[in-house]
C-alpha cells in the first residue's frame, strides 16, 4: 500500500474511532409538549365529590375482585406549559375500606393484622417523585408509595382529560384525571392468601389501582 494511501486509511481508522467514544444525542430531551387547556397553573386539591379510588385483585382465578376507599386527599400543582413539572401529593385513610356485600366479619379481616393492620398503618400515602409525559395527554406518573409501612417506588400511567379556568357556576379553575397502576402486595408485606405457584386458589398478588380524580384550583379571573 503507498504511503499515502496509509496515512489515509490510519486517519480515517482514528476518525471513526472518535466518533464511536462521542456521547450520542438523547432523542428524548426535547420539551414536553404543552397541554392546551383553559385551566391555568397553580396549586389544586382534589374534589372528594369528583373521585374515585378502586382496586382489584384476583379472586381464586374466577373473578376480579373490586373494592374502594372512600376517604381520600390530594394535594396537586399543575402546570399546562410544562407537564413534567406537575407533581402531586396524596393520603388515604384504609379504614375508610368499602367492599361489595362482605360477609359477616370479612372488613373486620380486611383491616386486622394479617392485612391492611389498620391499628398500626393508619395512613397510605403517595408522593410523586417524576413526571413524563406520552402521546397525546398520556402522563406516566413515578412516585412513592408507602402501604402497610412499606415505601416502594410506583408508577401510574395517567391520561388528562381536560379542565377549564372556572365557570359562574364553578368559580374555580378544574382539571380533571384518569390513572391506573399495578404493583405486589406482597411488596409491602401483604402476602396472606397469594396462591402457590401455578395455582389460583387463592387471592392474587397483583393488585390493580383506578382513579378517577377532578381537581379544584385558582379562582376564576374577573374582567
Amino acid at each position: 500500500m503507498k504511503r499515502n494511501n496509509w496515512v489515509y486509511f490510519c486517519s480515517l481508522a482514528v476518525a471513526i474511532l472518535l466518533a464511536a467514544c462521542l456521547p450520542v444525542a438523547n432523542q428524548d430531551q426535547t420539551p414536553a409538549k404543552a397541554f392546551t387547556t383553559e385551566a391555568p397553573a397553580g396549586a389544586y386539591t382534589l374534589d372528594p365529590s369528583h373521585a374515585d379510588l378502586s382496586f382489584r385483585v384476583s379472586h381464586l382465578g374466577f373473578s376480579v375482585y373490586t373494592a374502594r376507599f372512600a376517604e381520600f386527599t390530594a394535594e396537586l400543582y399543575f402546570d399546562p406549559a410544562t407537564p413534567t413539572a406537575m407533581r402531586v401529593n396524596a393520603t388515604i385513610d384504609p379504614r375508610s375500606l368499602v367492599l361489595p356485600s362482605p360477609p359477616e366479619g370479612f372488613l373486620d379481616t380486611l383491616l386486622g393484622p394479617q392485612w391492611l393492620d389498620t391499628a398500626q398503618y393508619p395512613l397510605i400515602s403517595f408522593r410523586s417523585t417524576g413526571v413524563e409525559t406520552g402521546a397525546g395527554r398520556a402522563l406516566r406518573i413515578t412516585g412513592d408509595l408507602t402501604l402497610h409501612g412499606v415505601t416502594k417506588s410506583v408508577v401510574l400511567d395517567a391520561t388528562f382529560n381536560g379542565g377549564y379556568a372556572g365557570h359562574p357556576l364553578d368559580p374555580h379553575g378544574r382539571i380533571g384525571f384518569s390513572a391506573r397502576g399495578m404493583f405486589k402486595r406482597s411488596d409491602f408485606g401483604i402476602s396472606v392468601g397469594i396462591p402457590a405457584p401455578g395455582s389460583t386458589m387463592g387471592v392474587g398478588d397483583d393488585l390493580e389501582v383506578i382513579i378517577e380524580a377532578e381537581f379544584t384550583g385558582p379562582p376564576l379571573k374577573q374582567g
